[in-house]
C-alpha cells in the first residue's frame, strides 16, 4: 500500500531528533541534529528553532535547498525500523508571534528567556518530497507541487 502524508505522519510522531542538512557557501554540506520536541504532526513542514549566529543560519540565508532525515523504530524487539528523508526549502523566522506557536517548555533547556532570548530564530522546512524505507517498502511521496 502506498505511503500518504498521513502514514508518514504517524510513522514521525515520535520521532525526538532528526538531522537537518544545509548546503555550505563553498559547496560542503553540513547536518546537524535538530530537535523537534516531539512536536510533530507531520504536513509537510517541520520547524526548528536556534540562535541567529550559527553557521546553519548562514547556510540557509545564502542556499535555502535543506534536507531533514529521521530514524524512526531501531529494528530491535520486533519493530521495523523507520528512516525518512525530507528534501525541502528553509525559511528563517524572526516573529515572535511564529515563537509563541511551536514553543514547547522542553526549549526552555537551551533558550531560558523563552520566545524574549535575544537571536532567537525558527527555521521553518517546507517539504517538498519524502523518501522512505521501512525496513521492507521504500518510495518516494511528493509533498508539494
Amino acid at each position: 500500500m502506498p505511503m500518504t502524508l498521513e502514514k508518514l505522519s504517524e510513522k514521525m510522531r515520535d520521532i525526538d531528533f532528526a538531522m537537518l542538512a544545509t548546503c555550505a557557501p563553498g559547496g560542503e554540506i553540513g547536518s546537524r541534529p535538530m530537535s523537534n520536541n516531539r512536536d510533530v504532526d507531520y504536513d509537510g513542514d517541520t520547524w526548528f528553532f536556534t540562535d541567529e549566529t550559527s553557521q546553519m543560519v548562514a547556510d540557509i540565508a545564502s542556499n535555502s535547498a535543506v534536507n531533514v532525515s529521521y530514524q524512526g523504530k531501531s529494528g530491535l524487539l520486533g519493530h521495523r525500523p523507520f528512516f525518512a528523508a525530507i528534501e525541502g526549502h528553509a525559511t528563517l523566522i524572526r516573529d515572535k508571534q511564529a515563537f509563541a506557536e511551536h514553543w514547547t517548555k522542553d526549549l526552555e533547556r537551551w533558550w531560558p528567556d523563552g520566545i524574549d532570548t535575544p537571536g532567537i530564530v525558527l527555521i521553518k522546512v517546507s517539504g517538498k518530497r519524502a523518501h522512505y524505507w521501512d525496513g521492507e517498502d521504500d518510495g518516494e511521496l511528493l509533498l508539494a507541487v
